[in-house]
Formats: structure tokens, C-alpha cells, sequence
């Protein structure tokens, strides 16, 4: 089963940086935190079986070969609708969380709410991309029968939940699963409101 450490190799880190002309070591310890705190939010929205079935429709959805791609190429607008959809009024609760958890996790110095903010929709929709290469196979179709939607909300979850449960093994000082009670418990409870 793939881990987070997969997940976040497939992160442009010094791209972003360039493009936001930020210090890569900056642009790193936002990662470390947007990635997991990205995986928590969709495990909080697929708990819910309306929200499990939009992910499940989202992760169907042909971003293609997103982590290939340039930043610059990135579809920042839909990575902006991935953000809203998975932490709805909370987005800004969430982004001062992460930067105060990746700011005390490194030594890079400040990763402000604001750098969070940018980094975010760049970063959603090649975690979208990758999570449906793990749960589809490649395949960009939606289960069909509406009884396997049950079924797929359940898969969809072991699948995230198999992430933050494995813990990171990204060097960071936090692991996901204090990350998800810590950091995220409490905005995004059972998904976003």
C-alpha cells in the first residue's frame, strides 16, 4: 500500500518555491503539513456517505498527468474548488493551523497563512491526481451501480485512512495521526459545515 512519503514525492517542492518566490526550505515545511492536512480533511468528508460520493466523483475526474506537469501548467482554479469542497468555511481556521505546525516543525523560519494559501490549490489537485492512480488503478470512471456507493465510500476511507494511519515517513517532527486529532480535530469533524 502507498504511503504519504509517495504521496509527497510527487510534490514539485522547488518549483512552488520558484514560482512563488518563496526559499525552498519554506516552500518544504508548508508541504509536509498542506499534504497530510489535505488527506485528513478528505478522511473527515468521505466519514459522510454524500461527501465519500463526491470524492469518489472528483477523484474520476481527468486531471491527467498533473504531478508531470509544470506548476505554472497546474489548474490552480480547480485545485481552489478542491480546497473549498474539502474544508468548506473552515479554509482559513485550517490554513492558520498548518502554518503554525509547519513553522514550529522546521527550522525554515515563518510559513505564514498566507503561503499556505497559495501553495494549497496548487498542491490539491495533484493529491486529487494521485489519490485516484491509488483508488481507480488509472482508471477515470466512477462505479456505476448506486449500491456500490457504500462500498466505495468505505474503500475510499481505508484508502485515506491507511494514509494517516501509517504515520509519515517524511522526516517531519509531526506524525499524521497528530496531525489529524491535533491540528485538524475539531474544524472539520465529521466534514466541512
Amino acid at each position: 500500500m502507498a504511503d504519504l512519503s509517495s504521496l509527497l514525492k510527487q510534490i514539485p517542492v522547488a518549483d512552488i518555491a520558484k514560482q512563488l518566490g518563496i526559499d525552498e526550505s519554506v516552500a518544504e515545511a508548508a508541504v509536509q503539513q498542506i499534504v497530510p492536512g489535505l488527506v485528513a480533511g478528505l478522511a473527515a468528508n468521505a466519514e459522510d456517505p454524500k461527501g465519500a460520493a463526491s470524492l469518489t466523483k472528483a477523484l474520476s475526474h481527468d486531471r491527467g498527468a498533473v504531478h508531470k506537469k509544470k506548476v505554472t501548467e497546474i489548474d490552480v482554479e480547480d485545485g481552489k474548488k478542491i480546497v473549498r469542497n474539502v474544508y468548506g468555511d473552515k479554509q482559513d481556521a485550517v490554513a492558520t493551523k498548518l502554518a503554525a505546525s509547519a513553522t514550529k516543525a522546521s527550522a525554515a523560519g515563518d510559513v505564514t497563512q498566507d503561503i499556505i494559501k497559495q501553495i494549497l490549490p496548487i498542491v490539491a489537485p495533484i493529491v486529487l491526481a494521485w489519490l485516484a492512480e491509488q483508488f481507480l488503478g488509472g482508471k477515470k470512471e466512477e462505479p456505476a451501480a448506486k449500491e456500490e456507493e457504500s462500498s466505495t465510500g468505505g474503500a475510499i476511507g481505508d484508502l485515506l485512512g491507511g494514509l494517516l494511519g501509517g504515520g509519515s515517513s517524511s522526516g517531519s517532527s509531526n506524525s499524521t495521526g497528530d496531525l489529524l486529532g491535533g491540528i485538524l480535530g475539531g474544524l472539520l469533524g465529521g466534514g466541512k459545515k
